[in-house]
């Protein structure tokens, strides 16, 4: 196979991390106010061409794409048509369970902040085994994983 024709079927870049929410009013006070993440761009999306994207018909979804500092987007989708609500639990380990993971200077601070606010840290930061990383598991309003990650000098 000629090397141009392997390069088209390969990942150029990381385009947008999208989680589906049910509020995003108050989705964007947890990703916008308290993580720091950027606006960028909202819009309410509708027609045929979202109907064939998402496989659902009559689609209406409102979004947010917020930018992450250093780079890359988090897109927040409510879906005003075909609403549907938050599993009751996620866990780690639930088969299409998954997670973002964020840079953050203070995980031990950030952490007693969106517990302040009524949401779920799994456990207390923790430093990784080889010391590079305290590490912590939180939950946005909807229940999506949230890694916080600081990056520990040594």
């Amino acid at each position: 196979m000629p090397r141009h024709r392997r390069q088209a079927l390969t990942v150029s870049a990381l385009r947008h991390t999208g989680i589906v929410v049910t509020d995003l009013a108050r989705s964007l006070k947890f990703y916008r106010d308290l993580l720091g993440l950027k606006p960028w761009r909202e819009m309410i999306e509708s027609g045929p061409y979202i109907d064939a994207v998402v496989g659902l018909k009559g689609a209406r979804i409102k979004w947010a794409k917020l930018k992450v500092p250093g780079g890359g987007l988090v897109e927040l989708l409510q879906y005003l048509s075909h609403p549907r609500h938050a599993p009751k639990r996620r866990r780690s380990n639930d088969v299409g369970a998954s997670h973002v993971a964020f840079t953050v200077p203070d995980v031990k601070a950030l952490c007693a902040e969106i517990r302040r606010r009524g949401l779920k840290v799994n456990a207390e930061p923790g430093l990784s085994p080889d010391g590079g990383a305290m590490v912590a598991y939180a939950h946005d309003p909807d229940g999506t994983i949230v890694e916080l990650v600081q990056v520990m000098t040594k």
